[in-house]
């Protein structure tokens, strides 16, 4: 835990720096957002114009572009962030598409993420994507399908009632759902016109004990995401509902862990006005180092 503590702290010395850099970044790189249907992969396209008289020649044009395109869920915010801070947000269509436009990015190594966050609030995993980045080069990151977010209505379920598993996804999507512990055990359902899926799950096949469970969609066996985060149950001699609404210290998305997703929300609101409650982990009205330094007591990975 030292050796993770220390990591830890070594980057929070650079937090400002990292907040500095994260607003020059804000008023120098153009953010648009539009909804539109993405193709099949990662591009990259010059974005230069040809030549003039006097013998001609192509000249690379000085707009250097990313763009990333895909689905996420209807009308939720998709949010993308570079190296841990927030970078852009935009809201989805009512069909999920969604599309994050950036120009005047500088030619480089970056690494973005991206994330959505459902009608409950629920946020899906992080999808990571390492780019290099090329000078007046128009980088496409396309058919990008966001993990379902997963919840549960029952923290521990007595052996052989069932237990809810929902969330959130694209609109009619195929929904997989697992459920594991040293068995596993698939159900499948569709998510309805808004994206909600629900899926009564049977606990008589599960021993008693700890058990997990996770999902992930696909659409016409084309598309696939990656698996939403683990939501963890205990299946026993009694049923204990879930609290709602009450996440542990420093676990800013509540999804049981605090990690890069919760150090990038309170870096965010580093040194700016009225950040939320419980990203001002101290409570002194103001995010600064000592909130990250008690984020890093209950750090997790």
């Amino acid at each position: 835990m030292k050796g993770l503590f220390s990591i830890v702290i070594l980057s929070l010395i650079l937090i400002g720096a990292l907040a500095g850099a994260y607003h020059v970044l804000a008023q120098s790189v153009s953010v648009s957002a539009i909804v539109e249907s993405g193709s099949t992969t990662t591009t990259t396209t010059s974005a230069g114009g040809g030549g003039g008289g006097g013998g001609g020649g192509y000249t690379p044009s000085s707009e250097t572009k990313v763009i990333f395109t895909g689905r996420a869920y209807p009308k939720s915010t998709v949010t993308l962030l570079k190296h841990a801070p927030i970078l852009a947000t935009t809201i989805a269509g009512s069909d999920a598409n969604f599309q994050i436009s950036l120009s005047g990015v500088s030619a480089g190594n970056y690494i973005f993420s991206l994330y959505s966050e459902d009608n409950k609030g629920n946020r899906s995993s992080l999808l990571t994507f390492p780019l290099t980045v090329t000078f007046g080069v128009t980088t496409n990151v396309t058919n990008i399908f966001i993990a379902p977010t997963i919840d549960i209505d029952k923290s521990e379920v007595r052996s052989g009632e069932d237990i809810a598993i929902f969330g959130q996804s694209a609109p009619q999507a195929d929904i997989i759902i697992l459920v594991s512990s040293d068995e596993e055990f698939f159900a499948k359902t569709i998510s309805d016109k808004n994206g909600i899926y629900l899926y009564n799950f049977d606990t008589a096949v599960l021993d008693y004990g700890s058990h997990y469970t996770k999902s992930k969609a696909s659409i016409a066996n084309q598309i696939i995401s990656s698996f939403s985060y683990v939501i963890n149950f205990k299946v026993g001699t009694k049923t204990v509902l879930k609290t709602i609404g009450k996440c542990g210290k420093a676990d800013l998305n509540c999804d049981t862990k605090v990690n890069l997703i919760d150090f990038s929300v309170a870096a965010y609101w580093y040194k700016r006005l009225s950040p939320p409650q419980n990203a001002d982990l101290n409570k002194d009205g103001k995010i600064d180092l000592v909130d990250f330094s008690i984020m890093a007591y209950y750090w997790t990975g």
